[in-house]
Formats: structure tokens, C-alpha cells, sequence
């Protein structure tokens, strides 16, 4: 046998090796949640003018949902259910509550000394915390979102193990940011610090100096989420929380071979001049920088599976990605020009479907059925429960609960990720939200939206888009909806939370 086929033989049996001590543990998980990703934004849900080969492929591999749910038609409180396994009338964040705090100069910019959204409650567990306990290393790169910087509940406190990332989301607008956030326990960190990008700081954060920058947060975000797998054995399981923020506004990215094969690609362009309050820098070409955003993140999720294959983690690992709510018009978006079916009402920050149906597909090689098509209705709380179950922890809520009013709203759906017999169905979903002072529940194939108090009825069944107010034909399904929205609903301690009109 010569050097090269030897060396072959070797990393063959290597591969196997590792793929053998895999299959004898829990499995892997990494979940990837996107920012601001409608339904209709994959070629697998429909999409014809953006390229997501590898999606499309993880697509043909797993399981599609038609019927999957975020936790809230905006970020923090979608990933607040996520990570608490709560509905919004029960979770503590239930809004994008914004904390900035003092004023620190980089270069010659500004930016808040402490800086992050509402804490998570540290008296509810969560979902990083549970992976922990169970004996999973655990890492989160992306978006935190679940409390500012400093605060009672940061990845350092929350069962996370490595943290590259924007703690706070409002910093998350800006792609060349002044710095990022970052924590390893591995390396002895104590606390979430920052990493300030010095090919930035030098450069202003709006105009013609931004150009400038270099340090594109969405791919550093990323290579830190391939150097942490790359670090992971057959050992010990991993559970990975990869919440990139692409295709979020700002529309921006590098001028590489990814944007260049859409610029001058649709008939239609859009030019965008920009909000420095909201970070978001103009650009001349608005269409080609979302498709080439969402082809970006395409390109990350390949390069995942890249390497989960080449470490022998493949057969073991589930993947899910999906995204934190519905399609964003911020920045010079333009959700109506790329989703012109118009299947769904409404966007980010609407109840309506639009708003709160997302994408939401798992792989698990020879556990879920590849190609499969479901429309088991499920929200993110779900997700807590499922992946309890997944791994083996029976009756979850007694296990880490604390107390009556400690709510766990999810029901496990890993029935219908295995194939098997007798899923357990939701009664209803439930969302409020109320910066447009809005809710929703849909029971069934019932969809009840309640706006400023006035309640609308729906029949999803035959009236997906919404267009149909039924709710003076069913006074009866309208009162039981009625009577389940204001069980659901609990006050909030935080004032601000509590600026919601209950159905009439």
C-alpha cells in the first residue's frame, strides 16, 4: 500500500471510528435560526428567485413543516419561547426592550457602555441550561438577545459554554460593528466581554467612511461557529445554537463573487438612502444584497454539513434551521418583490401569518424521513420539550420546574420527527405582541386575530391569506377563542409588556 492510500486508510478508519462512538451517545444538536427569513424565502418553500442549493438539499434530506410557528412576530420575545419553552402571555421577555447604558468612544464612533435587551428570567430555566445539566457542551454564536450586557442573565450564566456573538440585537443592525461579544469557558473567561474589530473602529458607522470597514460581523460569527464543532469529539455530545443574523437589515456584505451574481440580475432594482438611527447604511442595490444575503447564509449552512460529515458527526446530528419570525421591510427590504405569490398577510411585527409562519426544516439521517412534507402545527416553545424527549428526559416540567405559575407550554413533537404514532396536537397557539397592540390564535384551522381589541376570525383551511372575516358567522368558535386568549394571558411585571388591548 503506498503513503497516500495509506494515509486514506487512515483517516477512513478515523472517520468510522468517530462515527461509532456517536452512534453509542445522545445526539447532536445544532439549530439554526436565521433573522427575519419569510416563509416564502427558500427555494424548498417556494422562492424562484434566490439560490439556496444547500437548504434546498438539507431540505430533500429531512423534513419540511408547512405549519411551524416563531414564538413572536419580533426577535427577542420569538427567542425568548424558544429558549424558555413559553408562549408570550406567560414568558418575561415579551418585547424588543432595549437597554443602553453610559457612552464609550471607539475610534470615532460611539457606542453604549452596556448595551442588550430584557433579561431572561434566571428563577426559568432554559434551554442551554437543560442541554448542560444532561451533559452536553454547549455553544451559542449569534444573536443573544435574552439581556444586556452586565445583566442577571448573559451566556456565561445561562448554561452556555462558548459565546461569539452581539448580546444585543439594536447592535446587530450595524454588519462592520465597533465589537462583538465573547465568552469561553474553555479559556478561563469569568464573563461575557468584547472583542473590539479595530478594522472598524477607525472608520464612521454611516456614510461614505463605512465603506471602509473590513470586519464583516455575519462571517466572523460564522468561522466562530465552525472552529467550535471543529473542537468537538465523539466524546461528549454537542448542542450548538447558531442564530445568525442575516438577512437582517442592514443590507450589506462584501463585495465578493456571492453579491456580484446579482447585481444587475433583476428587472426591477431598489435604491435605499439610509437611517444612521437605525444603523442602517444606504445602498443602490437593495434586491442584490438580500438575495445575496440569503445566499450567504446558504453557503454557511453548507459549510456545515461540510464539516459535520468530515468529523463523522453527520449520522448523529440533528440540524434544524428555521427563522425568528416572518420577513422584515427594514433597510430597503422589499419582502413584497420576492414573495409575489403573496401566500401570506402581513410581515414582522403582524400576527397575521405572514408575520409568524416561518420555514422550518430538521435532517437527522435514518431517523426522520427524508423528503418528508409535514404539517404538524408547532410553535418554538415546542422545541424545549421535543428535544427533552429526544434525549431521554421524562417529564421535564417536574424535573426543572419551580412552582405554579412556572409555566412550560410545549408539547413534544418528536413523534412526528421519528415517524411514529400517536403526535400529540396543540388545543391552540397563542402570540401577543404589544407594540402594534396585537394577538393571535389559531385552534385548528381557526385563526382568530385580535387588533386593538377587535377580533377577526379566519378559516385557514380554505382562506390562508386571510382576506375573509368570518367571525360574525361563528359567534360561538370567537367566544371559545375569546375565552382561551384571556386564560392564556398573564400580567406582566414589566409595564410596558402589559400595553395590550384583550379581545372585546
Amino acid at each position: 500500500m503506498n503513503k497516500d492510500k495509506l494515509m486514506l486508510f487512515g483517516c477512513s478508519l478515523i472517520a468510522t471510528a468517530a462515527m461509532q462512538a456517536q452512534e453509542a451517545q445522545k445526539p447532536n444538536i445544532i439549530y439554526i435560526m436565521c433573522d427575519d427569513m419569510g416563509y416564502g424565502d427558500l427555494g424548498c418553500y417556494g422562492q424562484k428567485y434566490i439560490s439556496t442549493p444547500h437548504l434546498d438539499r438539507m431540505a430533500a434530506e429531512g423534513m419540511l413543516f408547512t405549519d411551524a410557528y416563531a414564538g413572536s412576530p419580533v426577535s427577542a420575545p420569538s427567542r425568548a419561547s424558544l429558549m424558555t419553552g413559553q408562549h408570550t402571555g406567560h414568558t418575561k421577555v415579551r418585547g424588543n426592550k432595549e437597554y443602553r447604558i453610559g457612552n464609550i468612544t471607539y475610534g470615532k464612533t460611539t457606542d453604549p457602555t452596556q448595551t442588550g435587551q430584557e433579561p431572561y428570567d434566571p428563577n426559568h430555566i432554559i434551554l442551554p441550561e437543560i442541554m448542560k445539566d444532561n451533559g452536553y457542551n454547549t455553544g451559542m454564536f449569534g444573536k443573544w438577545a435574552g439581556g444586556y450586557e452586565g445583566s442577571i442573565s448573559t451566556p456565561d450564566k445561562r448554561g452556555i459554554d462558548e459565546y461569539y456573538g452581539f448580546m444585543c440585537q439594536f447592535q446587530a443592525h450595524l454588519y462592520y460593528p465597533n465589537f462583538l461579544n465573547k465568552y469561553s469557558k474553555a479559556d478561563g473567561d469569568t464573563e461575557v466581554t468584547r472583542d473590539i474589530l479595530e478594522n472598524n473602529i477607525a472608520y464612521a458607522m454611516h456614510g461614505d467612511e463605512y465603506k471602509n470597514r473590513r470586519d464583516y460581523s455575519a462571517d466572523i460569527i460564522h468561522r466562530k461557529a465552525m472552529e467550535w464543532i471543529d473542537k468537538q469529539t465523539a466524546d461528549t455530545p454537542f448542542f450548538g445554537i447558531f442564530t445568525y443574523t442575516l438577512p437582517h437589515a442592514e443590507l450589506a456584505q462584501p463585495n465578493d463573487s456571492i453579491l456580484q451574481a446579482y447585481r444587475n440580475s433583476f428587472c426591477i432594482e431598489k435604491t435605499y438612502g439610509g437611517d444612521a438611527g437605525s444603523r442602517y447604511n444606504p445602498t443602490d442595490c437593495a434586491h442584490a444584497q438580500f438575495a445575496g444575503m440569503i445566499t450567504r447564509l446558504d453557503a454557511y449552512v453548507g459549510e456545515i454539513f461540510a464539516l459535520l460529515k468530515k468529523k463523522g458527526f453527520d449520522e448523529n446530528t440533528i440540524v434544524v434551521f428555521t427563522s425568528d419570525n416572518g420577513p422584515h421591510e427594514e433597510g430597503g427590504a422589499d419582502p413584497a418583490f420576492f414573495n409575489r405569490d403573496g401566500k401570506l398577510r402581513g410581515t414582522k411585527r403582524s400576527t397575521h401569518e405572514g408575520g409568524i409562519r416561518i420555514p422550518y426544516i430538521v435532517r437527522w439521517p435514518g431517523k426522520v424521513q427524508a423528503g418528508s412534507v409535514n404539517d404538524h402545527q408547532l410553535a418554538f416553545y415546542d422545541v424545549m420539550p421535543t428535544l427533552c424527549e429526544i434525549i431521554g428526559i421524562e417529564n421535564y416540567e417536574a424535573k426543572y420546574g419551580k412552582g405554579e405559575n412556572d409555566y412550560f407550554d410545549g408539547i413534544s413533537f418528536a413523534k412526528t420527527l421519528l415517524g411514529k404514532e400517536g403526535q400529540e396536537e396543540h388545543e391552540f397557539l397563542y402570540w401577543e405582541f404589544h407594540e402594534t397592540n396585537m394577538m393571535a390564535l389559531r385552534m385548528g384551522n381557526w385563526k382568530m386575530v385580535v387588533k386593538n381589541g377587535n377580533c377577526s376570525l379566519y378559516d385557514l383551511a380554505t382562506d390562508l391569506h386571510e382576506d375573509n372575516n368570518i367571525a360574525s358567522q361563528y359567534p360561538d368558535v370567537v367566544a371559545k377563542m375569546k375565552e382561551i386568549i384571556l386564560q392564556e394571558h398573564t400580567a406582566s411585571d414589566i409595564s410596558q409588556f402589559n400595553n395590550i388591548t384583550l379581545p372585546q
